[in-house]
């Protein structure tokens, strides 16, 4: 799922497409791709795109009839700046927006079919999809505290949750959590001061190095290879491979459709943390530490 540094750059990539520009026609590839009944994307035609911004992974275009397009692109929806009139594709094709300037193009791989836009009219309607999260990069180290201590949850969850953290998925946390030496599975009330300093520390310093690495990847262009697994990753996605810091080879946890990944040296004191389908299928057999692991090899 495209999170943060992913949404900033192709905001910042759409901003000299579509700024001030009207939107010629709106063309459905797949007409469910609209969750809302009114306003129809017809009414949008013809009027200008006045605003970009983000909400937590959702891109928001706001036209200067004050009805605003929210795009939610979940795990495997992109979107692809084309020349003008492009067709929308036959398979995964979702939408077609066109500018003068060219035509954005929403597209899903899979059959899953979970990406999404909204219209909506007017701040109140916009206000329904703001999940509440603090946005990491304009918060100070107080603020950040204060948000984790609302609840006692693992750090994955709460750096996960768009209640509690705004823009953050599975990807970025498992990096920013390498980069702070801290557990996945490390409550949030467990934490020192020292320990929610350092996470603040790896939020703000893996997500501006990532925004400024994309950025630097795309250019003028526009973003084409946005993907959750990207070469430069510590942990995320490299799971058995060793580990930039130490060496030792990345772990994981295996959950629903997910898996966090992370390094048991740098994280969590050398101790294997369960996965659930192998931990339940061995039992007393699984290895609590790497020493243990590397010996049953």
């Amino acid at each position: 799922m495209p999170e943060l540094p992913d949404v900033v750059v192709y905001l910042e990539a759409l901003a000299p497409r579509v700024l001030g520009r009207p939107l010629e026609r709106f063309r459905l590839g797949n007409p469910f791709v609209v969750r809302t009944i009114a306003p129809a994307p017809a009414e949008l035609e013809g009027h200008e795109v006045i605003a970009l911004r983000r909400m937590g992974k959702r891109i928001v275009l706001r036209f200067d009839i004050d009805d605003y397009l929210v795009i939610h692109l979940m795990v495997a929806g992109r979107l692809r700046w084309r020349d003008h009139g492009a067709a929308v594709p036959g398979k995964g094709g979702l939408a077609a927006l066109d500018f003068p300037t060219g035509t954005l193009l929403f597209t899903e791989a899979g059959s899953k079919r979970q990406a999404s836009m909204h219209i909506v009219r007017g701040a109140a309607g916009l206000a329904e999809f703001d999940r509440g999260g603090l946005e990491v990069l304009g918060a100070d180290l107080p603020a950040f505290a204060e948000r984790l201590a609302r609840e006692n949850h693992t750090l994955k969850r709460a750096l996960t949750d768009p209640t509690i953290l705004s823009g953050i998925g599975n990807a970025y946390s498992d990096e920013i959590l390498h980069a702070a030496r801290l557990s996945p599975m490390k409550q949030t009330r467990q934490l020192t001061d020292t320990e929610i300093a350092r996470l603040h520390a790896a939020v703000v310093t893996t997500l501006e190095a990532w925004i400024a690495r994309t950025r630097d990847e795309v250019g003028d262009g526009f973003p084409e290879k946005v993907t959750a697994f990207r070469d430069g990753m510590a942990v995320h996605g490299r799971y058995g491979k060793p580990c930039p810091v130490c060496g030792s080879p990345v772990q994981r946890i295996v959950y629903a459709t997910n898996e966090c990944n992370y390094c048991a040296t740098c994280q969590t004191e050398g101790r294997l943390l369960s996965d659930r389908a192998l931990s339940r299928l061995l039992r007393h057999d699984w290895p609590r530490t790497l020493e243990e692991m590397e010996k049953r090899k």
